[in-house]
């Protein structure tokens, strides 16, 4: 065949899975979400999703986005600027942007093509970006698709921060990139200093808050209120995807940036309007924090404080989480999904983060309980952890 040398160069290296003897990549499932999910003929507990509210199967929820099929139909089968803005898709931007204090907002079909989106629409040639070495990989590469130059600072070191904002040299503007709750870590950035010091040196802060919004905050509304910034000056996205449980993304700040960018980001135009089913689950799930939040977070926070507690008693090394996250240091990637696969065999399942996600020589595993669980469920788990050590020898 003319095109077998073509095709060639795209055979998957699978050596780290092979070796492991497991692949937790792909699971098919059989069910919905819930405390547990099918795969295959069996049930497994699932610590991998970030369901953090417990609310992605909820029948409120459920009960609402079959009420937007009714009305407006799977599908408006269009972008937003032709015939795909609906009356509901103008409410849940305004209801986000109510929920985090922001002038405006406006949705993506997923926080990936806002974060990839919104860096070439905004930056010039002249302007700089300094973001932290670990944000996601959705703002990285949107900066790279960016006319400008980018500088990492290290993870949370507010020093290193404010000496790239002091030797700044170029006369454009100068932004400054961060998530709020960094997934794989489970730490939170120091944004109130970021902010302050962009409002010092005349700097523009960015923040993802896709692991924030639904989870940290005295309401759920995430990273300003969590940092106690009431008056935010800068561009805020976030994913609607994890502690939200619908679907899509979004960008919020000023009116005139987010009316700018209806008509000028391609990841938006270009791409078919996010569905009704998932813009009234969004609004229930809104409806839902305000009213309840206050019980629904002391449930997810006791359920992710037992897990840390069972796991440090049984030597599993956790990183020093400051969310309703679980991070387990695992080593290599063979390391890594060799316990995800123990884990798997426990019937629980995890989420692996290997090479190239992480450094090769730290790999992690992520455990997250939503706040729909059973105690039950979570005494199981913490037994299956208990043998860990009893297997190994």
């Amino acid at each position: 065949m003319l095109n077998t040398a073509f095709y060639e160069k795209f055979r998957l290296d699978d050596s780290v899975a092979r070796q492991a003897g497991f692949n937790p990549y792909y699971p098919l499932l059989k069910s919905g979400l819930d405390e547990l999910v099918k795969i295959g003929d069996h049930e497994f507990v699932d610590l991998a999703s970030n369901n953090y509210l417990g609310l992605a199967n909820d029948p409120r929820v459920n009960k609402a986005a079959k009420a937007g099929i009714d009305k407006y139909g799977v599908s408006l089968c269009a972008t937003p600027i032709a015939s795909g803005y609906s009356e509901l898709f103008r409410e849940a931007e305004q209801k986000l942007s109510d929920f985090m204090g922001l002038e405006d907002a406006v949705i993506f079909p997923s926080c990936y093509q806002a974060n990839n989106g919104l860096f070439p629409a905004i930056t010039e040639p002249e302007d700089l970006i300094l973001v932290d070495r670990y944000a996601h990989a959705s703002l990285l590469e949107g900066i790279k698709a960016s006319s400008c130059p980018f500088r990492l600072f290290r993870h949370n070191d507010m020093d290193h921060l404010e000496n790239l904002l002091m030797r700044k040299r170029s006369g454009g503007q100068v932004f400054v990139v961060t998530e709020s709750v960094f997934s794989t870590e489970g730490r939170i950035a120091p944004f109130k200093t970021i902010n302050s010091l962009c409002r010092k040196y005349g700097a523009i802060p960015v923040v993802d808050d896709s692991h924030g919004i639904g989870v940290i905050g005295s309401d759920g509304s995430g990273i300003l209120s969590h940092s106690g910034i009431s008056d935010y000056d800068g561009i805020y996205t976030a994913s609607l995807g994890k502690a939200l449980s619908a679907s899509g993304g979004m960008i919020g700040g000023k009116k005139s940036l987010i009316r700018y960018l209806r008509y000028s980001t391609s990841h938006l135009i270009y791409s078919t309007a996010i569905l009704p089913a998932s813009l009234m689950a969004l609004l229930k799930v809104l409806s839902i924090i305000r009213d309840d939040f206050e019980p629904i977070s002391k449930r997810m926070w006791s359920y992710a404080h037992c897990l840390r507690d069972g796991l440090n008693r049984e030597g599993f090394n956790l990183t020093n989480s400051q969310a309703p996250i679980n991070s387990i240091r695992a080593g290599n990637s063979v390391e890594t999904l060799t316990l995800a696969k123990w884990f798997y065999e426990q019937g629980i399942l995890t989420t692996a983060f290997v090479y190239p996600s992480v450094p090769e020589r730290e790999g992690r595993i992520r455990i997250i309980a939503g706040a729909n669980f059973r105690e039950s469920t979570i005494e199981h788990v913490l037994n299956c952890v208990s043998n860990y050590q009893s297997i190994l020898v």
